[in-house]
């Protein structure tokens, strides 16, 4: 849940150009303070580099970016005091321990966390006399965001944060994520998961080619570009593509990780129609289904690919 209030990012027309290349082509958005803000796009897309630039690691080309009421350019050294920066990859020194890495980071800033309480938020207590060599990639990521949150900081950055993780140990970090907003913590992430954009994101920007094509809570969304549902299928050649979409109800038809979606509006039309063709055909559509317009379908529809691309 937001809260009201000075937002706690600020970001007008912001542009990063590396030669020919437009990694930020004039991208605008505020983020609440309280709020999880979500960055969602395929690699390339310019999150990583607009993310970097609200944390003072690269200057903008142009625009106007203000982290926690203060220009990012001016005043850098004061707003990293008060931020936590959980990095894409992190190098971390491997033979020291959980304990020691966490006193150290500590050590950077005027105001710290007492350690012990930064492994408890992180469930790290068995691993605090563990090397960080020896710690399994879900464990690494927890401690990546624990070294984040050492100077107690108001605004959080988690740039991918559970990329390469398996599912139990994403969802324990999606409660991590729940717990530093319950806690008052704002915290903006980027993410390649749409499952996971939808759990924590009160809302969300789609970005692609650097640009924001879309911004807005999940339903919101959703709602701007589908009223209908998805009737999907395994894609065959036995059903051409010219007249699937064509079908009763189907305004339109995609292609989407080996499965064929046709976007309804009547959905007992279109299945009729289907199964009547498929007999005809004599092409079975199998693993057939309906399910409701998701993000995933937003970002196809805007994009033409799947996120994973």
């Amino acid at each position: 849940m937001t809260q009201s209030g000075e937002p706690v990012i600020r970001v007008t027309d912001l542009k990063k150009h590396y030669g020919d290349v437009r990694a930020v082509d004039g991208v605008s958005f505020e983020v609440a303070r309280g709020e999880v803000f979500g960055m969602l796009g395929p690699n390339g897309a310019g999150k990583t580099t607009t993310i970097e630039v609200l944390e003072g690691l690269r200057e903008p080309d142009s625009g106007n970016v203000d982290v926690l009421g203060l220009d990012v350019c001016k005043h850098p050294e004061s707003i990293k005091q008060r931020i936590g920066v959980q990095l894409q990859s992190v190098s971390l020194y491997p033979r020291l321990t959980v304990a020691e890495l966490l006193d150290l980071f500590g050590s950077f800033f005027s105001h710290r966390m007492p350690t012990k309480q930064l492994i408890d938020a992180v469930d790290l207590g068995e691993r605090a006399n563990a090397r960080s060599m020896d710690l399994s990639g879900g464990q690494q990521q927890r401690l990546s965001i624990a070294l984040a949150l050492v100077n107690d900081p108001e605004l959080v950055f988690l740039d991918e944060p559970t990329t390469g993780l398996d599912p139990q140990a994403r969802r324990s970090l999606w409660d991590l994520v729940k717990g530093l907003q319950a806690k008052g913590k704002s915290v903006m992430l980027t993410t390649h998961y749409m499952e996971e954009a939808t759990e924590l994101c009160d809302r969300v920007a789609i970005m692609d080619h650097g640009r924001i094509l879309e911004m807005g809570t999940v339903p919101e969304l959703i709602g701007r570009r589908f009223k209908e549902r998805a009737v999907f299928f395994d894609s065959t050649p036995k059903l051409p593509a010219e007249r699937l979409g064509k079908l009763g109800g189907v305004t339109r038809a995609a292609q989407e990780d080996g499965q064929t979606v046709l976007y309804s509006n009547a959905v007992p039309d279109t299945i009729g129609g289907l199964l009547a063709m498929a007999d005809e055909l004599n092409a079975e559509p199998h693993n057939l289904g309906i399910r409701q317009a998701t993000l995933e379908d937003v970002f196809l529809d805007l994009t033409g690919r799947a996120l994973r691309d």
